[in-house]
This record gives structure tokens, sequence and C-alpha cells, in this order.
């Protein structure tokens, strides 16, 4: 919860007590990890393309970008890491179920999984092993640093998903994005010079603007359990407001309603402004103006008993936001209702 008018849409990624994306030989999974820390195993620092490249038993061709066939490669050693890293990978083999909380999700050939810098990986142990295929595509946030890429990298809010909202390719999509890998990977193999980095920085660019447009698709074809998501959005905001969470927890953040249906915050945003054409926030919003109309028919109550109602913590707060989406103060709105 926020106090006054805040509702911020994202959580920072470096809260590494809240849950972690698990790796093994090729395989995600997304557990919750103990709130204390002194019962966490040690977190190993991956900050540097050599050393990732190291671990996987490959030569490092760029200091600063790696592409991996992970057919050729040696899996990950069992333990937590903190990857300092962008890094992508995809799964070409059916290798078992996502696990988030206590949920299964079925992870299919050809998925996308996107992990940002400040996220926490683990591979486990005890899994059943087989041999990994896929690629994986890692560079350092230094690399984008003064280019287009690096201006519109926050742009690209999949790589805050959880895993359970990974990409699910189709064939042709494979396709493109094996090619954008392999214009990558010729870049990395060609000599240094001073067309390297805008050409590898532009592929990249080019492979994550491919991605939104495959989330896009994805949106519309999983769209009826989408739909059941707004429902349950819907839902849960009603039965917010007919409590008395509002008096004491304030407004609903966006992160928390994201929390309540099991959905990253990036991923339940992104969600909504694709079925509504509004942000989340402005969702939100648009429920609190509905419902302070109601209650400002009831003469009996000041309007700043109705903001304090409604969660804000300041009323002035309330009559900016009213003014904002009605056009009229909460007492104008009032006197022209009982006209």
């Amino acid at each position: 919860m926020e106090d006054g008018n805040s509702i911020p849409i994202t959580d920072s990624p470096t809260k590494i007590t809240d849950w972690a994306k698990y790796l093994c030989a090729g395989c995600f999974y997304v557990v919750l990890l103990s709130q204390k820390r002194g019962a966490m195993e040690e977190i190993v620092k991956l900050d540097s393309i050599a050393q990732y490249n190291a671990i996987r038993g490959v030569t490092t061709l760029h200091p600063l970008v790696s592409v991996v066939d992970l057919s050729k490669a040696q899996p990950m050693p069992v333990g937590k890491y903190h990857f300092g890293l962008y890094s992508i990978f995809l799964k070409e083999v059916k290798c078992g179920d996502l696990k988030y909380g206590r949920n299964l999700y079925d992870y299919q050939e050809g998925t996308l999984v996107f992990i940002a810098p400040g996220q926490v990986l683990g591979v486990e142990a005890k899994v059943k092993s087989f041999t990994p295929k896929g690629w994986s595509l890692v560079f350092h946030p230094e690399f984008i640093r003064g280019t287009s890429l690096g201006k519109r990298i926050q742009e690209y809010s999949f790589f805050s998903y959880h895993v359970s909202e990974a990409l699910h390719l189709s064939d042709k999509e494979r396709q493109l994005v094996l090619d954008c890998f392999a214009k990558i990977e010729y870049e990395l193999e060609h000599a240094i010079d001073k067309h390297s980095k805008m050409l590898i920085a532009a592929n990249i660019e080019l492979f994550l603007n491919y991605c939104i447009r495959f989330y896009d698709r994805q949106f519309i074809t999983r769209d009826n359990a989408h739909k059941g998501a707004l429902e349950r959005f819907e839902r849960l905001l009603d039965d917010y407001f007919i409590t008395d969470k509002p008096l004491a927890d304030g407004l609903p953040a966006v992160g928390w309603c994201a929390a309540q249906l099991n959905l990253s915050p990036n991923y339940f945003g992104d969600l909504v402004k694709k079925e509504t054409g509004i942000s989340a926030q402005e969702y939100i919003q648009s429920k609190v103006i509905d419902i302070a109309k109601e209650k400002i028919f009831d003469s009996s109550k000041s309007v700043s008993e109705v903001a304090y109602e409604l969660g804000f913590k300041y009323p002035q707060h309330f009559t900016r936001l009213f003014k904002q989406k009605v056009g009229l103060t909460p007492n104008e709105y009032r006197s022209s209702q009982s006209v």
C-alpha cells in the first residue's frame, strides 16, 4: 500500500528476498526465497562476460557480449547467482515444468526467458539430467551505454516479468530469434572494429523489438486468460473498497494488486494497458473516482471524510485528482448534482 496518490508500477528487481529464477541444466524454476538472509546460502556475484563464459566453458570473443550455444556449453554448477548482466535464454527442448511458489507452469520448447541485472538465478541439484538445447544471449549494461538501445532499455518491461510469464514462440518467431542471434554471433566472431558496437547493439535492439511484437501476439492469443485476470482485478478493487482497508492502508498500489493476482507488476501493467488502453494506475484511479461520485452524494459527509475513506492521506490530493478526472472539484460536483 502507498500513502496518498503514490501508486508505483514496479518494485526493485534487487529484492532477492522476494523471489528468484532457478536454472537447472537449461531448466528454469521460480521459488520463494527465505525472508531470513541468514538462512540463505551464499550467492555468487556474476558480473562479467568472461566469468559467465568461463563457467559455461566457452571462449570469450567480446568482453561485454556473449552468444552461447547451450548444446556445446557446460551446465551451470549448483548454486545461486546474482547476475549483473542482461541475459536472455532460448530453450528448445521441453524440460519439465516451471515452479512458482506452489504452482506449476508448463514449460514448452521454444520459450524465451529474460533476466535483468540484479535478479538472482539458481541451479538446483537432484534433477533428471539431459542434454540442454538452446541459446543464451548475455550482455553487460556498460555495452549499451550511449547507444539507442541504452536509451530504450527500460521500455523492454519483460525483463522484469516472472518466469511464469515467459514468451512462448511460434516456429516462425523462433526462426527470427535464431537469425538475430546468428547475426550477433557473426559480429562477435569478426575482428572488433569501429562498427562492431553499433552493429551488435542494433541487432540486440532489433531482437528485443521483435520480442515486443511477439508478446503483443501472446497477449492476444491468451485473451481468455487475460480477461479472467482483468475480471479478478475488478473484483479485487470492489472487495478492497467495501472494507476498511483504505482507511488503514491507503490506496491500493499497482504492485500490490499484481501480487494478489500472482503476476509480476510489469506484466500486469502491460496486460491492463493492452486490454483497456489505459495504465493499471489510471484504471485504479478511475475506480476511485466512480466510488467517490457515489460517496459525494451523502451530504452528511465532508469531502475530507470521503477522501480519507477512499484511502487518501491528504484531502487536497483527492480534490486534485477528482478535478483532473471530472473537470469539477468534489464540492462543485456535489452542487451540480443537487440542482
